[in-house]
């Protein structure tokens, strides 16, 4: 399976355009959503092209393709007008092997791991920031490894990166601009 991994949106059908682009370039199965489709949010800046409501419609269109988690900034009112399930606060994933716990970031993040164990994957975005780094945690004396990654933000981001998206496939991610250049690649192997 060949997953498209985006976050943070924000309500910008500019570059929900552009994400839709992506995804039909790059061929994925499926689109993975991280939250905050819709709504700008209070810290935010009015990201360029902020009209919630043709978003609605680009992702309606391709409403069995979407995978989605709750970020903080959506809310009931959004699930009313999106056709396709929004309100989870997070997903678990197994693609070949790897279980991967897909969350916005608001409440499980690097500061706050879920139940995880050795060798899992914590996916979320909310930081609007890049992100690939292991974790060790104690566990009943024992170092365990988690693998932390966020796709940074489609619309909004954040620390100086690139409008940005994520691929997986065949056990390797690849983090993009939405041009598609791969700008970072991890796989079980190697560290980020």
């Amino acid at each position: 399976m060949k997953l498209m991994i985006a976050s943070d949106i924000h309500g910008s059908a500019f570059y929900c355009s552009q994400m839709l682009e992506a995804y039909k370039r790059e061929g994925a199965d499926r689109l993975l959503i991280l939250g905050d489709i819709l709504y700008h949010g209070p810290r935010n800046d009015l990201p360029e092209g902020y009209t919630p409501k043709e978003v609605i419609g680009m992702l309606n269109a391709i409403k069995k393709e979407v995978l989605c988690v709750r970020g903080n900034c959506d809310t009931e009112v959004d699930q009313m007008v999106l056709e396709f399930p929004i309100l989870s606060d997070y997903s678990l994933l197994y693609l070949d092997g790897q279980t991967i716990y897909a969350t916005h970031g608001h409440v499980w993040n690097p500061k706050n791991l879920p139940m995880l164990k050795d060798g899992d994957i914590l996916l979320n975005g909310h930081t609007h920031v890049p992100a690939c780094t292991e974790i060790i945690q104690k566990e009943n004396e024992k170092q365990e490894k988690i693998m932390y990654m966020n796709p940074g933000s489609v619309s909004i981001p954040k620390e100086n990166s690139a409008h940005s998206y994520m691929i997986y496939e065949n056990g390797i991610f690849e983090w993009k601009n939405m041009e598609g250049e791969v700008y970072q690649t991890w796989k079980n192997d190697m560290r980020c």
